[in-house]
């Protein structure tokens, strides 16, 4: 990568953390363009040479955030033993998504949703495809299921239960607490699916 390409790519990641701070604190409504700018210490005219407006921005905000647990999350889907893959999968799964980060990110699509919906839909499009199709591939072959997509849903809706408390303002729950909340709700799966 030569020097240019490494201060352009400086600058975006630049953009991109001003960005996710301010969304974040802010809410997508209240951000400005003109604040992103300030905030990563650049004209505005710089940063829409990067981002053409701020849903752009947004998207590339939500992707970069996104990107951060794909690959981490699928190893355990390797695992010979197939319980210890759907545990390693859905504590990891729990942990990223009882983040600050995620949580805030949560509770921003929550309050905002209502005034600006295309957020929502904007959010769910970035989500991690690979990762369901892994996931869906992993159930077609460890249990024989060619539509696995409502049982995956199923799990992972018992498994994400402890998050519910998290966005009401609750302490997140310990690491031994969500250890024992997965094994509960992987071995209610895999007993149905015996």
């Amino acid at each position: 990568m030569s020097k240019i390409e490494q201060n352009k790519e400086k600058k975006r990641l630049a953009i991109l953390k001003a960005a996710k701070e301010i969304f974040l604190a802010e809410g997508y409504v209240q951000t400005s363009m003109d604040r992103v700018a300030s905030e990563a210490k650049m004209t505005k005219q710089t940063l829409y040479r990067y981002f053409s407006s701020k849903d752009v921005l947004f998207e590339a905000t939500l992707r970069q955030m996104g990107s951060q647990t794909d690959d981490k999350l699928v190893v355990h889907l390797q695992h010979a033993d197939t319980r210890q893959a759907l545990l390693g999968f859905a504590k990891d799964f729990v942990l990223f998504h009882l983040s600050s980060e995620h949580i805030a990110t949560f509770k921003l699509l929550i309050a905002e949703g209502s005034k600006s919906p295309e957020l929502v839909s904007r959010f769910m499009d970035v989500g991690p495809d690979d990762t369901d199709r892994v996931l869906a591939q992993f159930f077609n072959e460890r249990f024989d299921i060619e539509e696995p997509q409502t049982k995956i849903k199923l799990w992972l809706g018992m498994v994400m239960s402890v998050r519910e408390g998290v966005l009401m303002g609750m302490p997140a729950p310990t690491e031994q607490e969500i250890t024992a909340h997965v094994e509960a709700s992987t071995d209610l799966l895999l007993a149905a699916l015996a």
